[in-house]
């Protein structure tokens, strides 16, 4: 029934600075609170244990089928709603929303009813809290602010390469790009998580006089919160966006690529290398270039004349090939044609098809490439008939790097972006999670049942369709290698457990280089306890882009005798660690968990741990502090209270709640064991 606040006691009684208030009606409908005032609908509903979901619009009834992260039925889950004294509560386990008359709305802990979120008016007079600015045809420019808190940390957005974990205080572009991935959840030390469930370009404000949600044009506001500890939140989200599928065995090993092996004798040479010297190598990866034109999506004859050959040696050596696939489609492709008589591209809201110039096999210039429109679901459909009859069905090629899916458009204006799923402002950041949706779903529908890809970009519920994330095309010094701690933790608080940089970074490096050698030592160190373990680069000397092009040798024996030796050790170190790893990434396919944590997700109740960001949990039970300065021989580290910590090297025991100093010589990272844990560290 509805009620309107007006009717109500005095205590529903508005604010009398504003010039003209709105007093809106309240109704429970469909298992929902909804309030509406001034043409405005607010719903807020149940969406999962300690979790609503709110969506608001100007002109009607929210609408429903938008595009969004969330998994279209959430979990049934006990709620209450209240309409009295000029009010609407909504109570659902640990969160309680409490909307005024004027429609303005707080979420509160269920138990103590202490704040944790609540939003907040920019002015007392206009605008309120949620701003809508007409673009034209129903759509809207959006605003939505929320009170800033002065002990407030936030973390998550996905992955960025400012170097801070603690998100507070910085201002983000909700847009794709090479090394910035827009994953719109925040984490926050107050005690709830709050995805924003819009793919639109925007931004994110998180200041000090309040955080602002910005989208620059779509239909509605649409956000998911939850109450509770990080782990606890992290399960939630985990459940409304979709879980990780389980990590294939021979992915949690060692992987192998470098920008890039030319031919197939190029490659098979490297892994017979690796096999000689009796290292563990599980994956290798063939890049980009090896096909005959770019969207023909297949290896080129003249390189590669024997595929099947070279993956059945391969996989007699227990190593898995990696294939680059690209979005992208040259005029000379064999498939251009159709695909744009059948409108499988991104299209252009004015001016000629979305392009990037690019150079191809066959001419002297680059060629302007087009992109497969991935929110196509017939898109979908052709291009993973090409990826199955090209390489999956004659040579049972199962994993791709699926690399410059943001997509990598010039130039970037997604303003002018026309997309299957909508205009390009509205719906632009999904798709990286449509790109990994094409493979996920060929593979399921080609009966097989291990499903992993490697991206460049993603979105929230990338995870559930397979995606590994990296890093992108990132430098190759300390400070790089130091931002990559936060930009992993980050990703791990963003819901997407599958990640991991190129080791040693990307744009250069000089094998033969002492400095570089010890970057490439702690780098390496860092990447045998990440999610993924992956060395690749471009290494001096270089080459020009093109078809020809190669880098500078990047395998473990490139680096000189002695980093080498240090970078074998934990090539083993890494197979010796691989059951653990498994039983962590089962722990992020069952529970949602990621397997590179935050010290506080383990350790919520300790204050210090909210503020540690170079080092990290891998698991449960192994706290990795890596190197992270050149010249370095000792390292700090704090150790969480709560626990007791054996340094898995020396075996010394150490009480939390306290930094302590370890030696940390050239061949060691400091790794501390939890509680008496035994993981098989040294040899």
């Amino acid at each position: 029934m509805n009620q309107p606040a007006e009717s109500l006691p005095p205590s529903g009684a508005v604010s009398l600075a504003q010039s003209s208030p709105t007093v809106g009606t309240f109704r429970e409908r469909a298992g929902a609170l909804e309030w509406s005032g001034r043409q405005e609908t607010v719903r807020i509903e149940p969406w999962g244990p300690d979790a609503v979901r709110v969506r608001t619009r100007l002109g009607g009834p929210v609408l429903e089928g938008l595009p969004g992260a969330l998994l279209d039925e959430p979990e049934s889950t006990p709620y209450t709603v209240k309409i009295e004294d000029g009010q609407g509560r909504l109570t659902v386990g640990a969160l309680t929303v409490e909307v005024s008359a004027e429609g303005l709305i707080r979420f509160l802990r269920s138990d103590d009813a202490a704040e944790l979120l609540a939003e907040e008016r920019a002015h007392f007079w206009w605008p309120g809290s949620r701003l809508y600015t007409a673009v034209g045809n129903g759509y809207h420019r959006l605003e939505q602010r929320f009170a800033a808190y002065e002990d407030e940390k936030l973390y998550g957005l996905g992955q960025h390469q400012h170097g801070r974990f603690d998100q507070k205080g910085v201002v983000l572009d909700l847009v794709q790009r090479n090394a910035e991935v827009s994953v719109p959840v925040l984490t926050s030390s107050r005690g709830y998580t709050l995805l924003w469930n819009s793919p639109a370009i925007g931004r994110v404000e998180l200041a000090g006089n309040g955080t602002r949600w910005v989208a620059d044009s779509a239909r509605q506001i649409d956000y998911w919160i939850t109450a509770g500890q990080p782990a606890g939140a992290q399960r939630r989200y985990s459940a409304v966006t979709g879980r990780t599928p389980m990590l294939p065995e021979w992915a949690a090993g060692f992987w192998q690529c470098k920008l890039r092996y030319r031919t197939q004798d190029e490659l098979l040479d490297v892994a017979r290398e690796y096999k000689r010297r009796g290292l563990p190598l599980r994956a290798i990866v063939c890049d980009f270039f090896h096909w005959t034109h770019l969207g023909d999506w297949k290896f080129d004859p003249a390189e590669w004349p024997d595929p099947a050959a070279m993956v059945a040696e391969l996989a007699e050596m227990g190593v898995k090939l990696v294939v680059s696939v690209w979005p992208s489609v040259s005029p000379l492709s064999e498939n251009h044609q159709l695909m744009e008589q059948r409108g499988y591209f991104i299209g252009t809201q004015y001016g000629p098809m979305a392009h990037a110039d690019w150079p191809d096999k066959g001419v002297a210039s680059t060629v302007q490439v087009a992109f497969y429109d991935a929110t196509n679901p017939e898109a979908r459909e052709f291009v993973w008939s090409k990826i199955r009859d090209n390489y999956l069905a004659p040579y049972g090629i199962t994993a791709f790097w699926l690399d410059a899916c943001e997509p990598e458009l010039k130039p970037g204006f997604p303003e002018n972006l026309r997309y299957w799923a909508g205009p390009g402002l509205e719906v632009g950041n999904l798709y990286p999670v449509e790109n990994a949706r094409t493979f996920h779903e060929g593979l399921i529908a080609s009966g097989e049942d291990e499903v992993i890809s490697l991206n460049r970009s993603a979105w929230a519920g990338s995870q559930r369709y397979g995606a590994a994330l990296w890093s992108g095309d990132i430098g190759v010094d300390f400070p790089t290698l130091r931002r990559q701690i936060a930009a992993g933790l980050n990703t791990a608080l963003s819901g997407i457990p599958w990640w991991n940089t190129d080791i040693g970074g990307f744009h250069g490096g000089d094998p033969d280089d002492p400095a570089y050698q010890e970057v490439m030592v702690r780098w390496f160190q860092f990447g045998a306890l990440s999610p993924l373990m992956r060395l690749h680069g471009f290494r001096d000397p270089g080459m020009p882009l093109g078809p020809d092009m190669t880098g500078g040798p990047n395998e473990v024996w490139s680096y000189g005798e002695k980093a080498g030796a240090i970078l074998e050790r934990y090539v083993h170190l890494r197979e010796r660690l691989k059951p653990y790893v498994l039983r962590v990434m089962r722990e992020a396919h069952e529970e949602g968990l990621p397997v590179m944590r935050p010290l506080f997700l383990e350790f919520p109740d300790d204050a210090a741990t909210w503020s540690v960001d170079d080092a990290y949990l891998f698991g449960p039970d192994l706290l990795v502090a890596p190197v992270l300065t050149a010249g370095a021989t000792t390292r700090t580290a704090y150790l969480p209270a709560g626990a007791t910590w054996t340094d898995a090297w020396t075996g010394e025991m150490y009480e939390g709640g306290s930094a302590v100093t370890v030696d940390a010589p050239l061949d060691r990272i400091p790794l501390f064991l939890r509680d008496g844990a035994s993981l098989p560290i040294a040899e």
